[in-house]
């Protein structure tokens, strides 16, 4: 009874159709415990030992801008927000075409 069981979930959930909505589930799991990780080991203001806590309120401005500006962020600092300029361009400004 339970491999026929384990047989019919396999048929209806594993076949090629359904890899894509696993991998973007996959990525999005990724992200979050990424995010998760993240947070409880760098943000200044999570204290996860008791000694931290007891600490208060810190006025601790150096760590909370290294907090907030990750190397991700200081990498598109400055980068254009457009997908993709070029086409962008061409279809906007008709001077260069």
């Amino acid at each position: 009874m339970a491999a026929a069981a384990s047989s019919a979930w396999k048929t209806r959930w594993l076949r090629p159709e359904a890899y894509p909505i696993f991998a973007a589930t996959g990525v999005a799991v990724g992200i979050c415990v990424m995010q998760l990780v993240r947070n409880i080991t760098t943000n200044p203001e999570v204290r996860v030992t008791k000694e931290n806590r007891t600490a208060g309120i810190l006025d601790n401005h150096d760590e909370g801008r290294r907090y907030s500006r990750h190397p991700f962020r200081r990498f598109i600092d400055g980068k254009s927000s457009e997908i993709m300029p070029a086409i962008n361009n061409f279809f906007t400004d008709p001077s260069k075409s």
